[in-house]
């Protein structure tokens, strides 16, 4: 049970974002990309799910070529994306919009396990599951989008700056959680700006530069790579 990007290039019109990028993340695995902003780490998550297509490479999951798949052919088979900024429906309700992320016939009629189970990692959401999602704090959003994700019952999460505009107390309990998720079984593929907590948290990790995977290694490891440190830690 893997993900395998396999040199990959993207462009938007004439610009290219992404050349020959490489990665993969196997069973058990949380997967960090890292980068600067514009490096291409979001056009990486959006190729996989569908969003975009390469115009060279090849993407394939569990075996299966996926590289020009429709996005709701991904989801299906078990990739869930959940994206930069949340993209939540704020008029809907909590419970709305998490029944939104299991509309596929392998996940509807275990919807109400599959809510079990995201009240099991956010038991916030449970008591706010008629509270309209446009109304909650920035913390619970981020959890609503994590929650929703979960409903499609994934193989694989890719979490794009799950952190971003969070204190450092919910950051904390986020990759927590994160953890916890990829312990009961799911691969994550992270895309975090973060770098510390990406490091800390990850089997292996990818640098990403200019739209070129630069570096890859063991997280702990590289969190004492003296290029990381200086580039991406400030130390």
């Amino acid at each position: 049970m893997s993900l395998r990007v396999s040199g990959i290039d993207v462009f938007y019109g004439d610009l290219q974002a992404l050349s020959g990028v490489t990665l993969e993340v196997k069973k058990e695995e949380v997967v960090s990309v890292i980068g600067s902003n514009g490096a291409g780490k979001s056009t990486t998550l959006k190729c996989i799910s569908g969003l975009l297509k390469p115009r060279r490479g090849r993407i394939s999951f569990e075996g299966r070529d996926i590289t020009h798949s429709p996005p709701s052919k991904i989801v299906g088979m078990g990739v869930s994306h959940v994206p930069e900024g949340r993209q939540l429906f704020p008029n809907m309700t909590v419970r709305e919009n998490l029944e939104m992320g299991a509309q596929f016939p392998r996940v509807k009629a275990l919807r109400r396990q599959t809510l079990g189970q995201v009240f099991d990692f956010f038991p916030r959401l449970e008591e706010r599951l008629n509270q309209k999602a446009g109304t909650l704090s920035g913390g619970e959003q981020q959890m609503l989008a994590i929650g929703r994700g979960l409903m499609s019952r994934p193989t694989l999460l890719m979490l794009d700056e799950p952190s971003l505009g969070l204190s450092p107390m919910l950051v904390s309990l986020i990759f927590r959680i994160i953890r916890e998720i990829n312990r009961a079984g799911t691969m994550i593929l992270l895309v975090e700006q973060n770098v510390f907590h990406a490091l800390d948290i990850c089997t292996r990790a990818y640098v990403l530069e200019n739209g070129s995977a630069v570096m890859e290694g063991n997280g702990q490891q590289m969190l004492q790579n003296g290029f990381i440190r200086k580039a991406y830690l400030g130390i």
